[in-house]
């Protein structure tokens, strides 16, 4: 069962000419709601009004996405998918000089997967791969098409998630999370670092942020596949799911590792407290 909102009003209908359908033109945000709480709200917030900026978007469609969900019904475990285009255009690509965003808000139910949390999944690397685009790096914007053709790449429904290379043949992601593993050698974790494509997670950011916190190092580089084969306790992350264990990625096996289980703790702890 989902609910829409399209500018403060039920209803689930934009106009056609919306430049979000036709061009991708916009930003969202996914957000997790537990027990009719939303999680780490003002990150993701800050996140879409970078994002909206960083489009030319007017300054206050911000904080009317802000109002829009102070008004949200929200109870038990749900998804809310706030969406923003840069609302209806004539043909062509021109922005107008006047923007009247469209502001979509979607409510859905949600199920934890806990057994992927507990037990793990198996991911393998995607032969497409991200284009270098810096002016894009790190936005949540509507143009998800690298990510749609990676995905394509497999119907097994025992692979949970691909791991993308980009242009050079560096780790950047998965087609939905952000990656982390730890480095034996070097005794650190180390995860993508987000500047000439990919997304900027409000979880990957949160993670790096307790890490710290817990004195353990984390560096942010960039990282050939080879690596991830030397790896140990490699995990995955997105708001929605938290913290899933990759145990398998293509031939190469992953035990669980304590790092892992020390963030899921962590995480786990956060919701209690709420």
């Amino acid at each position: 069962m989902q609910a829409t909102w399209v500018n403060g009003t039920a209803t689930d209908q934009i106009n056609i000419a919306d430049r979000g359908l036709g061009y991708g033109d916009g930003v969202f945000e996914t957000i997790a709601v537990i027990g009719g709480h939303p999680q780490r709200l003002p990150q993701h917030l800050s996140r879409l009004a970078y994002g909206l900026a960083r489009l030319g978007f007017p300054d206050q469609v911000a904080s009317q996405v802000e109002s829009d969900l102070a008004q949200l019904p929200l109870c038990g475990d749900q998804t809310v998918k706030v969406i923003v285009t840069r609302g209806e255009g004539l043909r062509g690509y021109a922005p107008p000089q006047t923007v009247s965003a469209t502001r979509i808000i979607t409510v859905a139910e949600r199920a934890l997967n806990t057994a992927k949390m507990e037990k793990g999944v198996v991911a393998r690397v995607c032969d497409y791969r991200l284009p270098l685009n810096p002016a894009l790096a790190q936005l949540k914007h509507l143009n998800r098409l690298d990510q749609v053709m990676a995905r394509a790449e497999w119907q097994d429904p025992n692979i949970s998630e691909g791991v993308m290379l980009d242009a050079e043949g560096f780790v950047v992601e998965g087609t939905m999370s952000n990656l982390f593993w730890y480095d034996p050698e070097k005794g650190e974790v180390q995860t993508p670092l987000i500047d000439r494509c990919g997304v900027k997670g409000v979880m990957r950011d949160h993670l790096i942020g307790l890490l710290k916190r817990e004195s353990i190092s984390v560096v942010e580089g960039r990282f050939l596949p080879s690596v991830l084969m030397q790896a140990n306790d490699l995990f995955m992350c997105n708001s929605l799911i938290g913290l899933w264990p990759i145990v398998t990625l293509d031939n190469k096996h992953y035990d669980v590792g304590p790092i892992t289980r020390l963030l899921q703790s962590i995480l786990q702890r956060e919701i209690d407290c709420e």
